[in-house]
């Protein structure tokens, strides 16, 4: 993890609510997949945790969505060449193993943007299949990323673009098609609690970057603990974002 002070290149809207902002920083930062950032604000206590979408040397990308008052202030008053206080790389992210050749990544709103990070760190060594959702067609965006995999269905809740209905019933019925060896996820919990339960009796490995709201990102506070299935709990930001779902409580 490092303290660093970044330069904004881009903050641009991409879809329906949903923000891309690059920035750069004095030197190269190595992010694994699903790793996260916390961005300081102007004038506000908290940063605000956003997923790295793309990690290129001294170039990083996340992509957020207008939720509240801090993203909003991100959206409105960052402009290209606004100076930027950032917290990364954070948590512990996505590992394939050698031996697990073929991927499935399954994703939903928000949750596409860490996996994207996965695509592209895995798209040369191992097989893909990507089945990503969004609400409708407004909110598709960054599909350029996702067709850098080798089997990539778009679904959406209201049927306005490709695959009427969730990508985790996209994926189920795709699934001896796409072959895993093992499964990579995020969205948000009812997503993630519905892929669990079908991927019962499959005997894949399913690894999840959970959602949740952080205060500081280190482990410190105890904002964002979940349950898990021993009784136990985890901090999402430092033993997480990613988890065996077999831990999780969902």
């Amino acid at each position: 993890m490092r303290e660093v002070k970044a330069t904004v290149l881009e903050n641009t809207r991409i879809a329906e609510e949903i923000y891309s902002l690059t920035f750069s920083t004095d030197e190269k930062i190595e992010v694994r997949p699903g790793q996260f950032c916390m961005i300081g604000l102007a004038g506000m206590p908290l940063r605000r945790p956003i997923a790295i979408c793309k990690a290129e040397g001294e170039r990083i990308t996340v992509c957020y969505r207008l939720k509240g008052a801090g993203t909003r202030f991100l959206a409105e008053n960052y402009k290209k060449g606004e100076k930027l206080n950032v917290l990364l790389p954070l948590g512990n992210g996505f590992f394939v193993k050698k031996e697990e050749k073929r991927i499935a990544i399954v994703g939903g709103g928000v949750g596409i943007f860490p996996l994207i990070s996965a695509i592209r760190a895995y798209e040369k060594d191992k097989f893909i299949a990507s089945y990503m959702g969004f609400r409708n067609k407004d909110a598709l965006c960054m599909q350029y990323e996702m067709e850098r995999s080798d089997i990539l269905k778009i679904a959406s809740d209201d049927g306005s673009l490709g695959y009427h209905g969730t990508a985790v019933d996209a994926f189920i019925e795709d699934f001896d098609n796409a072959k895993p060896d093992v499964v990579l996820s995020c969205g948000p919990v009812p997503m993630l609690r519905a892929l669990k339960k079908k991927m019962e009796g499959k005997g894949v490995p399913l690894y999840v970057s959970l959602e949740e709201r952080m205060g500081c990102g280190i482990g410190a506070c105890l904002v964002c603990v979940c349950n898990k299935t021993n009784g136990e709990h985890a901090r999402v930001c430092k033993d997480g974002p990613v988890f065996n779902a077999d831990e999780i409580d969902f």
